[in-house]
């Protein structure tokens, strides 16, 4: 079925070389998407790119690239909205770029726990900021979509930064909802689980550890539906939510 090219949407999607940024390039593609990507390393973003015009052919689609490191957050902006010309606008940006690693509380690691708050956080904060920004310029609609954590809602041993960029995080884009109410501007909080992707080490692990591209799926139909918050995958996790925040720490352990 030919795809009505009035109707066509572009999403712009930062992290968008690995992991769950790589399977929703593919994700989205497979739906018809324009699509805006970015990533720290232009070599591994061509072959993304590639690898979608492999797996899903079609020469309407536009793809357009940027180099962009979250971390150098006062260039966010000028490569965003560059990007979003090159595309001809961004319907929706996905916020999905971050990393992690296991640190602990005095034991001489508080500049990896700086770094993961700037990336997951800063780098964050900034993506938005200049989306929303672009879109209120233009005075034009829009949908961002945060990739947030289950770890927002639950302190674990030896993930103390990872959590609190996450639960910042989430507070970020609850009061960010609240203040473009009136603004066609649409926000969403993606909360995953153990998702099976390189950021760290062992996580398939993890219980109930998912493929990305199940994830990303589930990720896509959030946003398609405009839901407020989406927990993915949403077995079993939207099942034991109302734990969060009440596991003994033993079983954390």
């Amino acid at each position: 079925m030919a795809i009505d090219q009035e109707k066509r949407r572009s999403v712009v999607i930062t992290g968008a070389s690995a992991g769950i940024g790589r399977a929703l390039a593919l994700e989205f593609a497979a739906r018809g998407y324009h699509l805006g990507l970015t990533a720290r390393r232009s070599d591994v973003l061509e072959a993304v790119a590639a690898e979608i015009r492999h797996a899903h052919p079609d020469p309407a689609r536009r793809i357009a690239l940027a180099r962009l490191d979250v971390d150098q957050d006062h260039t966010v902006e000028a490569t965003l909205h560059a990007l979003f010309e090159t595309l001809g606008g961004a319907d929706i940006v996905l916020v999905n770029a971050g990393i992690n690693d296991f640190t602990r509380v005095g034991r001489g690691q508080l500049a990896r726990q700086k770094q993961i708050i700037q990336t997951n956080l800063v780098g964050a904060i900034a993506t938005i900021d200049a989306s929303v920004a672009y879109w209120l310029a233009r005075k034009g609609a829009g949908h961002i979509v945060g990739v947030s954590s289950l770890a927002s809602l639950q302190a674990i041993p030896g993930q103390a930064a990872y959590c609190a960029t996450k639960a910042a995080l989430s507070m970020y884009l609850d009061a960010t909802r609240a203040e473009l109410r009136r603004k066609n501007i649409v926000v969403t909080t993606i909360l995953p689980g153990f998702v099976k992707t390189d950021i760290v080490a062992g996580i398939e692990k993890y219980p109930f550890a998912a493929d990305a591209a199940q994830v990303a799926r589930e990720i896509v139909s959030a946003v398609e539906r405009r839901k407020k918050t989406g927990i993915v995958p949403g077995y079993p996790w939207k099942w034991l939510r109302p734990l969060f925040g009440h596991i003994p720490l033993r079983f954390l352990r």
